[in-house]
């Protein structure tokens, strides 16, 4: 059995990553692809580090991870889509937690997309 107060600490959490999940076009929106092919390709892992990185870093004013669906890019997933308010929407492919990691530290906080884990990239092989 829980204790109130750990009981009050799961909720706070809960209603946190709620909070996260509400539309704002005002800021950047990290989508991963939570469709029957993500999620047994591994898209669970990816949607909780970055949920977790936008909390640990209390970016949540900033940044908005969202679950979405199929977008019919099967082969690719897990896909994570980053949607920053006037820019040009880059879709990373195939991720891991440690790329999520890795993505979020470089392009989330610094503004460099990772080329080399983008749909371009992934297509021009």
């Amino acid at each position: 059995m829980k204790t109130l107060e750990e009981l009050k600490e799961i909720r706070d959490k809960m209603q946190s990553q709620v909070a996260m999940r509400k539309e704002d076009h005002g800021r950047t929106r990290i989508l991963v692809g939570m469709s029957t092919c993500g999620i047994a390709s591994g898209a669970r892992p990816v949607l909780q580090t970055l949920s977790n990185l936008v909390q640990e870093h209390h970016m949540t004013d900033r940044f908005t991870v969202i679950q979405t669906g199929c977008n019919g890019l099967c082969q690719y997933e897990p896909i994570v889509e980053i949607l920053e308010p006037g820019k040009e929407t880059i879709t990373y492919v195939k991720m891991t937690p440690e790329k999520a990691e890795e993505i979020f530290q470089e392009h989330v906080i610094n503004g460099q997309v990772l080329e080399n884990y983008t749909l371009a990239f992934a297509d021009s092989k």
